[in-house]
């Protein structure tokens, strides 16, 4: 990956639905070359996919929490059924797994509180291998979705 491909990729970061041409004219290429980097980021797993960025406030999920996750076993089949089935959690926006103590990180969010606490009890206690739950409400993102320092 040179120079060119990472103009490339930091044009798609601040604008994912520029035209192959308006992408071209920016990082200073022709059309064909362009369209060849690009097709070549994207085959190679740089560029994952595109998407819309929505705005959760407008679409009334205001409510937002991180919950740390502390599991009973580290076992392999228990912290494999633990993602899986953390991955079919709809609210759950992100979810890493950590060293130490907790185990994992879940970024959530929600309607309200009513909605974030049916959520906690109703599916993120009942996830398989899971001891504990702690919780702490985000009161304001500062930096949010940022683009990869490139």
């Amino acid at each position: 990956m040179d120079a060119t491909d990472r103009r490339i990729l930091a044009e798609l970061q601040r604008d994912g639905r520029l035209t192959l041409t308006e992408l071209a004219d920016r990082v200073g290429l022709s059309i064909s070359p362009c369209h060849r980097r690009l097709r070549a980021l994207e085959r190679s797993g740089a560029v994952r996919g595109y998407r819309a960025v929505l705005d959760a406030n407008t679409l009334g999920l205001t409510f937002e929490a991180l919950v740390f996750v502390t599991m009973r076993s580290s076992d392999r089949a228990t912290l494999d059924a633990f993602e899986s089935a953390v991955a079919e959690v709809r609210h759950v926006l992100q979810a890493q797994r950590l060293f130490g103590d907790p185990d994992y990180l879940l970024r959530v969010v929600s309607r309200d509180l009513p909605a974030f606490q049916s959520l906690y009890d109703e599916r993120l206690a009942t996830l398989p291998g899971v001891q504990r739950l702690s919780s702490t409400l985000v009161m304001k993102s500062v930096a949010d979705d940022r683009p990869l320092p490139l």
